[in-house]
């Protein structure tokens, strides 16, 4: 009886030890979930987050990882004030996703204060690795640089030389509005107009009348999410298209176009990182994300988050502590990334995560074979030819460099 009693013992300390040696990881998913951006994000990019943890075995490493989420609400001082009480009460190690480039550039100044990580999915602007950089972000899905390079250039390439711009009236659609006009005009373009919109907005009647009568080739199409969507239901309505205009999306997501249907959006070029029908192994990610999510296909955006949570874990992991923010990103950033949505990438020291762009053509409503099936591919944009070279983003960690 002793000896089974002494066993017994024995077993609850080793299994105390155990609990004890686990390394406590507590992630934030602060998004939209309520407004223009949560079909991009929202509750997705936390099912997501939770896949990440399950397909890294997080638990069978010595990590125990808690995920928490809010809703930003497309404000800077929600998201900035929701940041600080996560990182000062609630132990949050990191914060993930963030759309909405305001929010996301607060977001990463907070997060530089309290040493903590940040790993942007959700917004645009290339800020956030140039001018206001930070040893504590990654920005790891898309920037307003590589959408111009795919989506801009592109245009241009098909002949749309003069560009009238509709500009979300925040960070992120004058970054976008801002890159796209640099890369029309270096590839010979003209920028004849743009208009500020209200963000968000329901109604661009009036904006889209503006760009009709400006002539231009193409009008370009600077926000996101039900902006997107919105603008380019109300172009069909006009007969934009029908009239030799092009409507250029600069930001447009699966979900825009499964909301629009290859009817309304047929032939629309856009620029995204991932798609869910790339290959094999998207294509069985995102079978299982949609069993968990109602039936949707993953978002670029939400693939990020998935991607990223991944990486992160493997420096924590290396680490073996979330502690110190800075230290984790730096490690992030020395070890390869490799998952299965976006395969294998870096890291920069400017915080940019590099991997391949595909630009894409929306597919007429004969060729899509079910309601997801919405692409074709036009062309795989190489990584380093995609995004910003990092000597030319003004980030202050690199200068020059």
């Amino acid at each position: 009886m002793l000896k089974r009693l002494l066993l017994a013992g024995a077993a609850g300390a080793l299994m105390t030890a155990a609990a004890q040696a686990q390394t406590p990881v507590k992630i934030g998913v602060l998004n939209d979930r309520s407004g223009v951006y949560a079909d991009i994000s929202g509750e997705g990019s936390v099912v997501a987050a939770r896949m990440a943890v399950e397909d890294f075995k997080a638990a069978d490493k010595g990590l125990k990882v808690e995920i928490v989420s809010a809703d930003h609400q497309n404000k800077p001082d929600v998201g900035a004030s929701l940041a600080r009480q996560w990182y000062d009460r609630d132990g949050v190690d990191a914060i993930f996703d963030v759309p909405t480039s305001s929010v996301a550039l607060a977001i990463s100044q907070v997060t530089r204060e309290k040493n903590k990580a940040f790993v942007n999915s959700g917004a645009g602007t290339a800020d956030l690795t140039g001018a206001q950089c930070s040893p504590n972000t990654v920005h790891w899905t898309y920037d307003t640089v590589a959408l111009a390079n795919g989506t801009g250039g592109a245009m241009v390439k098909r002949g749309g030389n003069t560009w009238f711009f509709l500009t979300a009236d925040y960070a992120f659609g004058q970054a976008l509005q801002r890159d796209t006009t640099a890369v029309v005009t270096k590839n010979g373009g003209k920028v004849v107009g743009s208009v500020k919109t209200p963000f968000p907005t329901a109604d661009f009647s009036s904006f889209l009348l503006q760009a009709q009568g400006s002539g231009a080739k193409v009008i370009g199409l600077a926000n996101a999410g039900g902006d997107t969507i919105n603008a380019i239901k109300q172009a069909a309505e006009f007969g934009i298209t029908e009239g030799g205009q092009a409507i250029a999306g600069l930001l447009v997501f699966s979900s825009d176009v499964h909301s629009l249907t290859p009817k309304v959006a047929q032939g629309l070029v856009l620029t995204e990182p991932f798609y869910w029908d790339l290959n094999d192994a998207t294509r069985s990610f995102s079978d299982r994300f949609a069993k968990t999510f109602n039936g949707k296909k993953p978002t670029a955006v939400q693939a990020g988050v998935y991607g990223s949570v991944i990486h992160y874990l493997k420096a924590v992991e290396a680490m073996k502590s979330a502690k110190d923010g800075g230290q984790v990103v730096a490690k992030m950033k020395d070890l390869p990334t490799d998952d299965p949505l976006f395969g294998k990438g870096t890291i920069r020291p400017d915080g940019r995560k590099i991997h391949d762009m595909y630009l894409f053509e929306v597919k007429k409503p004969a060729e899509s074979k079910d309601p997801w099936d919405l692409y074709k591919t036009l062309a795989t944009i190489p990584g380093d030819e995609a995004f910003r070279p990092m000597s030319e983003g003004g980030c202050p960690l690199v200068g020059k460099s």
